[in-house]
């Protein structure tokens, strides 16, 4: 796992429309194993891409450093619960977002209260980047990732 944005696999994301993302947001750039995560605020929403809820905890994961980043802390990811028995996990900079967060929406609830992942300590990274791609560093992202799925 990378020390720095907590993947096994350092070309999975952009998950959805990878060539879209990497060409039309700003990247959060892994300084230790160069992996691209979208740092991009949502113009519909105001909110980057780790404030939405992911259908998994494995997704979360691959979001929570540009949480970490953003917030200057280590932020954690909490199972919700809908009372439609959906479950989701969200990321938090810290409890109290959470209670923020449940008060606002009386149909969900997080069981234990606590984040089911979290590091430790936030730590800022030399190499890290934050900033659009050129089409040179697109393609051979690219071109990366696709071997890797072979």
């Amino acid at each position: 796992m990378c020390k720095e944005c907590y993947s096994n696999e350092n070309r999975i994301t952009p998950l959805l429309n990878p060539i879209d993302c990497l060409e039309n947001h700003t990247q959060y750039i892994c300084g230790t194993c160069g992996r691209c995560i979208c740092i991009e605020k949502d113009p519909n929403r105001g909110v980057q891409r780790w404030n939405f809820p992911f259908k998994s905890l494995e997704v979360a994961k691959l979001y929570l450093r540009t949480a970490d980043y953003t917030m200057k802390q280590s932020c954690g990811i909490y199972e919700i619960k809908s009372d439609t028995g959906r479950t989701s996990y969200k990321i938090f900079a810290k409890r109290e977002d959470l209670i923020g967060f449940l008060n606002k929406n009386k149909n969900k609830m997080c069981d234990s209260m606590e984040p089911i992942f979290f590091v430790e300590e936030y730590r800022e990274y030399p190499n890290t980047q934050i900033r659009r791609l050129s089409s040179d560093e697109i393609n051979k992202y690219m071109s990366e990732r696709q071997n890797i799925v072979k």
